[in-house]
């Protein structure tokens, strides 16, 4: 058990990375409210799956244009003031809707603007974030550190929804006091920050960003290995995670509940992810990393078909906890085969590319939103799982045929 606990958690022996821990831990359980207020409060303003789909699209609009220009700067601005600034943004907008519900006055639009706007930070924070990591542990605890800051992402998705719920139930806060609390969260995460040793952006440059941003597409052009995992996982984020567009529909119009019950089995998804992420990342720096991260993309996909199929809420509530397994696991080891791939000097520009999965997942959702209004959610399930599946069949044997000819390279 002792030797479990110093491998899955070793890089929270560096005092620098645990404070950066409980940032990241701050806000994603921010964050995670906010999937499931903005979704309620959505869907209760126009009673349609596209209206959640319409602020999703936003937020992935703006990760598209600013992603590799986020990126970019990563490697070259201080990564601290990057992400201290973003979640100070982050803050205040969340605190705005807070006010425009309190007053009355919220409309989807003012959430497609607010989700614009974050898309925007968060397409400069995650690479930062990821790029500043590199900068507090040795290079040996890299796959964990990384590893970790996704088990503070699940931990997040468990207290998220579930404080999210409680919120949003209770009169005496709601919706206006939900936002309020999660502008206090990023405020508190930006705060941490001034504990973090300075980080310096890249001296003399003489390249211009665009520039950078080819330099870095260019290089993972040239690593077939690197290539190929990015595209599994843009792919897989592309056509599966968007299933939380249709989660309120799918619990009000197919399952008989009320849309603000998706906390629950949002709340669920997370600890199973929670206990995988936890199994998982000790496997981080490993050689089978990459074939656990195969088997999880398939199963997410499985997990994906049974949820559509559940004819009861209680039974949505036990599959929840399988697919939060599968794809938490397969998110958490995601940055970490990708980073143990990458050159430190490129960090940066790559997991600006990893965003672009995040952005492909909010595209998708109101292509997503409009086929559930359409077809119905469990059918738009059913495709999407066939769809995860499909690709974690084609890519699985293509990343060992990779991984064999850079071993014999």
């Amino acid at each position: 058990m002792q030797r479990w606990l110093q491998q899955t958690f070793a890089a929270l022996a560096f005092p620098p990375y645990r404070i950066m821990w409980a940032g990241i831990l701050t806000s994603f359980l921010a964050f995670f409210m906010s999937t499931i207020v903005n979704s309620v409060v959505a869907f209760e303003l126009t009673g349609t799956n596209r209206a959640v789909g319409l602020v999703i699209f936003a937020q992935g609009v703006a990760m598209v244009v600013f992603g590799p220009i986020g990126g970019a700067y990563a490697d070259r601005w201080p990564k601290r003031r990057v992400v201290a600034t973003g979640q100070g943004i982050t803050a205040a907008i969340f605190v705005a809707c807070a006010g425009l519900v309190a007053s009355g006055m919220i409309a989807v639009w003012h959430l497609a603007v607010g989700g614009f706007v974050m898309g925007a930070c968060f397409a400069f924070m995650g690479p930062a974030r990821q790029a500043y990591i590199v900068d507090l542990v040795p290079p040996e605890h890299l796959g964990n550190a990384v590893a970790l800051s996704q088990v503070a992402n699940n931990a997040s998705r468990v207290g998220g929804p579930a404080v999210a719920g409680v919120l949003l139930e209770w009169d005496l806060f709601g919706a206006a006091g939900a936002y309020s609390t999660m502008g206090v969260l990023y405020t508190i995460s930006a705060l941490s920050l001034v504990l973090l040793p300075r980080s310096f952006g890249r001296a003399n440059i003489d390249t211009h960003v665009f520039s950078d941003i080819a330099d870095g597409v260019r290089y993972v052009a040239a690593s077939p290995l690197l290539r190929l995992l990015l595209i599994f996982f843009v792919l897989v984020m592309m056509v599966g995670f968007p299933y939380v567009t249709v989660m309120p529909g799918f619990v009000e119009n197919q399952l008989g509940r009320e849309a603000k019950d998706i906390g629950l089995l949002a709340g669920i998804a997370a600890a199973g992810g929670l206990v995988s992420s936890l199994l998982v990342t000790r496997y981080a720096d490993a050689p089978s990393a990459r074939s656990i991260y195969s088997v999880l993309g398939i199963l997410f996909g499985i997990t994906l078909g049974a949820l559509a199929l559940t004819p009861t809420y209680a039974w949505a509530v036990a599959v929840s906890a399988a697919l939060g397994a599968a794809n938490s696991g397969f998110q958490t080891l995601s940055n970490a085969v990708m980073l143990r791939a990458t050159e430190p000097r490129y960090v940066g520009r790559v997991m600006s590319l990893t965003m672009m999965a995040f952005a492909g997942f909010a595209l998708m959702g109101l292509p997503i939103g409009m086929a559930a209004d359409a077809f119905g959610e469990r059918a738009t399930l059913v495709g999407m799982g066939f769809a995860v599946c499909a690709v974690a069949a084609v890519c699985w044997p293509a990343l060992i045929r990779a991984e064999r000819r850079v071993a014999s390279a």
